[in-house]
């Protein structure tokens, strides 16, 4: 019987690629990596009626977003290492177990104290990201694997687009509670899946060594800075586009919710463009080329800005690059993250996440500072663009550090 194969120059998965991995397998390791973003923002239009049924205030409910957050970036800074030690299956198919528990341990829970652990509990299912990641990689052959994370990384975007859809949807018509049993649902089935599909990746030389060695050596390393420092300002660029457009741009919630989806609509643009054309292009050349379209794009909002253009779409336009570019970046820095030390992939990609969080944390923290002021357009361009040159000149250092990001096999 013949397979059906996707055209030769179409980027994605064959039936069984060169590097062994199979339609059916891809898929889950897209869904894996799709279920470790959907958690942290479905609840979101549900905070107000949680907080009300528990008869708390909303300051102390936030913490279901803002700690789930945190242990978030706990989980990916241990659990890539622990898929090096133990190998990716086991940490994957506990991840989801953890995950389904404590997702039917919030839909019943009696009070916030309870609500509160059992949704930290839940950030275990961040350990799949670094799992699907690292899995893409090791099954992939050359820079093929930037391809295949770029068509992953257009999942992580959609995920958190119609998580508070999805949510406020089962909210409003069966309660905020049904929301977990959704995701526990959604997790059994991927467990289930995840048994038959997820073959183990990891070799038994890699499972070796200490954890405070492992972590010894990444940091020590100039190639896995270089490649988080392209990443931090990348996605802190984002963190400042959240807090400030807000600020600066008026008009309804719904509009401005519209326009503000721009921004997704790029990273999934850059996602498919990654996908499409990854393989094909070295990764030194495709970082420089997303970070120079994200200063080219803020530098146009600053020019519309200049000559007093007001429209929502002189500012919500140029910032759909920084979607773009982080569409074109994230997968291609991840993989050069992994490719360069590929006898701890698992390690380096969690330690580069959890690094990756707290830059971009930092940095909207210091943004902030500038925010506070009165902001204006101008401002939160400025900010952003400032923060893109950086993210670019890391691309730039990456090319010389690591050799290996300037071939495209």
């Amino acid at each position: 019987m013949t397979k059906d194969r996707h055209p030769p120059d179409s980027g994605m998965p064959d039936a069984e690629t060169s590097g062994g991995i199979s339609k059916s397998r891809f898929v889950v390791l897209v869904l894996l990596s799709a279920l470790s973003v959907l958690p942290v923002n479905i609840i979101s239009p549900s905070l107000p009626k949680i907080a009300m049924e528990f008869d708390v205030d909303f300051e102390l409910i936030s913490l279901a977003v803002a700690g789930y957050a945190i242990v978030t970036a706990l989980v990916e800074l241990v659990s890539g290492a622990m898929s090096d030690r133990f190998g990716r299956r086991p940490v994957a198919l506990v991840s989801l177990s953890v995950f389904i528990l404590a997702s039917i341990g919030c839909a019943f829970a009696p009070d916030i104290v309870v609500f509160l652990v059992f949704r930290a509990m839940q950030a275990s299912i961040a350990a799949c990201f670094c799992v699907a990641l690292v899995a893409i990689r090791e099954t992939s052959d050359g820079h093929d694997g930037t391809s295949r994370v770029g068509y992953a990384a257009m999942a992580w975007a959609m995920a958190p687009m119609l998580g508070p859809t999805l949510g406020g949807t089962l909210d409003e018509f069966l309660g905020w509670r049904t929301i977990f049993v959704v995701l526990a649902a959604f997790g059994a089935i991927i467990l289930s899946l995840s048994k038959r599909e997820l073959s183990e990746t990891a070799s038994p030389v890699r499972r070796g060594g200490t954890y405070l060695g492992a972590y010894a050596r990444l940091l020590s390393s100039a190639g896995f800075w270089a490649y988080v420092l392209v990443m931090a300002p990348s996605s802190g660029i984002l963190y400042i586009f959240l807090a400030g457009a807000p600020l600066a741009v008026g008009g309804s919630s719904a509009t401005l919710g519209l326009f503000m989806g721009m921004v997704p609509a790029g990273f999934i643009c850059g996602s498919f463009l990654t996908g499409r054309y990854g393989s094909k292009v070295p990764r030194a050349t495709l970082l420089i080329a997303a970070r120079l379209l994200t200063c080219v794009g803020l530098l146009f909002g600053l020019l519309l800005y200049g000559v007093d253009m007001t429209h929502p779409l002189a500012f919500f336009g140029p910032c759909m690059f920084i979607g773009l570019g982080n569409g074109l970046t994230l997968p291609a820095a991840n993989m050069g993250v992994m490719s360069s030390h590929k006898d701890m992939a698992g390690t380096a990609a969690g330690l580069a996440a959890a690094m990756s969080i707290g830059g971009a944390a930092l940095i909207v923290a210091v943004a902030g500072q500038f925010l506070n002021r009165p902001a204006t357009v101008g401002t939160i361009l400025s900010a952003m663009l400032i923060v893109a040159a950086m993210a670019l000149a890391a691309a730039v250092v990456v090319a010389f550090v690591d050799p290996a990001s300037r071939r495209t096999n």
